[in-house]
């Protein structure tokens, strides 16, 4: 497939999935009309409208490969993205990164305030695993049951709270780059990991037969983090929308401060190739996958 109709594909893609999600955010979300109004329209400004639905994607695209109904897909994936941003929502708190902006528009507890943010973001963790246990998402309890335990796995302390825990002591820690590598495989790649494995799940593909997508989703998640990295270093604010250059500020270690700019862009070249090498088994249907591997490298946000 050709450059231009790669890009295309994944731009379709991502718009797609992007007004899918916020359609299904849209009606799980709708405001009650008593007392917790402020919590849902909280939730609603976190989950609706911006962000890059990445993890969504995976899901949808890796479930495609095995010709999963998309509508199942994306209720899973949406289970997803409500960890994703819920971790997002807690990130931007005083307590952990005090950030005033995400995805172009308030931080949560800027547009609300503090409480109803912890709220909002205990309420996303909850809602996550909500959809991945009502039947309507699957019909087969050891699907659900497996889903379940997957991204409880990839949120928890093995995971990406994990990965957290180890970015706040890197504030006051000298990591070297293997504990960076680790510390990204939590917090950023785990999740990104999930998604891929629960696209396999829905597929009803044995662990056994996975190695290869987890081998995809484990450089595409590294490569992700090194491409953070660089954008953090010659990103544009905006574009981003978000700060930039606070783990430099905060003295912490990063792949491009450990490895220095040239090096980690070549590294995170080579993780895509190597991502994309995982798919050689697979034709025409994995395009998506090679799509999303490329432009993790590409991107400009």
């Amino acid at each position: 497939m050709s450059g231009l109709s790669t890009s295309s594909l994944l731009q379709n893609a991502l718009s797609n999935i992007a007004a899918d999600v916020d359609e299904e955010f849209d009606t799980l979300l709708t405001l009650p009309g008593d007392a917790r109004d402020r919590l849902y329209a909280a939730m609603r400004h976190a989950t609706i409208g911006g962000g890059k639905r990445l993890r969504p994607l995976l899901v949808t695209a890796t479930a495609a490969l095995f010709n999963v109904d998309r509508k199942t897909a994306l209720r899973v994936g949406t289970a997803v993205e409500a960890i994703h941003v819920y971790s997002l929502v807690h990130d931007d708190l005083p307590c952990m990164d005090d950030d005033d902006l995400r995805r172009g528009k308030p931080t949560v507890h800027r547009a609300f305030d503090e409480a109803t943010a912890v709220l909002a973001g205990d309420s996303l963790h909850a809602l996550a695993f909500e959809i991945l246990a009502n039947p309507n998402t699957h019909s087969d309890p050891f699907v659900r049951g497996e889903l379940v335990s997957t991204l409880a796995l990839a949120s928890g302390p093995e995971g990406m709270a994990g990965g957290q825990m180890m970015d706040i002591e890197a504030e006051n820690a000298s990591f070297d780059l293997q504990t960076v590598m680790r510390l990204q495989a939590l917090k950023t790649g785990a999740l990104i990991a999930a998604s891929v494995e629960m696209g396999a799940i829905l597929g009803h593909i044995p662990p056994e037969g996975r190695t290869h997508l987890r081998g995809y989703a484990r450089d595409i998640g590294l490569a992700f983090q090194i491409a953070d990295d660089i954008l953090d270093v010659e990103g544009d604010p905006e574009l981003a929308g978000k700060a930039l250059q606070k783990d430099a500020e905060a003295g912490k270690g990063t792949f491009v401060s450990l490895m220095g700019l040239d090096r980690a862009k070549q590294q995170a070249e080579m993780l895509v190739q190597q991502a994309n090498d995982y798919l050689s088994s697979y034709g025409a249907e994995a395009d998506l996958l090679r799509a999303i591997a490329n432009y993790i490298t590409e991107r400009d946000r």
